[in-house]
């Protein structure tokens, strides 16, 4: 699985990248919104700092505002991928800017069938809202379960990136089902490796070996 970052923040991604293992960057209009800079300067920097892919969503709810707004967004550098909502105006763009070469994130998924017709439409990746599911009491990883097994079905190469992650927990249960990726806020990303018993028996061997050298 890969680990994707889902912010607009500079200082958590060199953060991130400190561990080595990040493979990608997810933002959005209200993350970058956070930001002091420029939205397409921070894209820009982003792109720089890690070179798998970089979603930059568009704002238009049209089809013809999103295809404009996605070639822009390409224009940026080779892995900036274009996030899509997955509404009506959105399938005929996701079908034109991926006849394009450029890659479409879709996202703001929440059902199986808006995730099939995402990948007839030549989405590189879906996102489904798991975070969002269980707010309103619906099991969001039976989403991911269900968009797995259809994908799995059909032989579909959409990649299926699990974003709302809201802890640890979801990134292993995503794993077990066998999604492509997690997007997660840093301080989910930052508890991956947390363990309390790591923690205690770190402590112990460094006693133990502590009282070795002093004798």
């Amino acid at each position: 699985m890969k680990f994707f970052l889902d912010t607009g923040s500079i200082d958590e991604i060199r953060k991130a990248n400190e561990l080595g293992i990040l493979d990608g960057v997810t933002t959005n209009p209200s993350l970058l919104a956070k930001e002091k800079k420029p939205y397409m300067e921070i894209l820009r920097e982003i792109t720089t700092m890690v070179k798998g892919p970089i979603s930059a969503e568009v704002t238009a709810t049209d089809t013809a505002g999103m295809i404009r707004e996605g070639r822009e967004f390409a224009k940026i550098a080779d892995n900036i991928v274009v996030k899509v909502p997955i509404i009506k105006a959105g399938v005929p763009a996701i079908k034109q800017l991926s006849s394009e070469g450029i890659e479409v994130n879709v996202t703001l998924c929440f059902s199986p069938l808006q995730a099939l017709i995402a990948a007839k439409a030549g989405a590189r990746f879906i996102s489904p809202f798991i975070g969002r599911l269980d707010d309103v009491s619906t099991e969001g990883m039976k989403l991911i379960e269900d968009i797995v097994t259809i994908y799995t079905n059909y032989g579909l190469k959409t990649k299926v990136l699990v974003a709302s992650v809201r802890h640890p927990m979801h990134v292993v249960e995503a794993a077990l089902i066998g999604a492509d990726i997690c997007t997660m806020p840093f301080s989910v990303f930052d508890k991956l490796l947390n363990h309390p018993l790591t923690d205690v028996g770190l402590k112990n061997f460094l006693a133990d070996w502590e009282k070795v050298t002093r004798k």
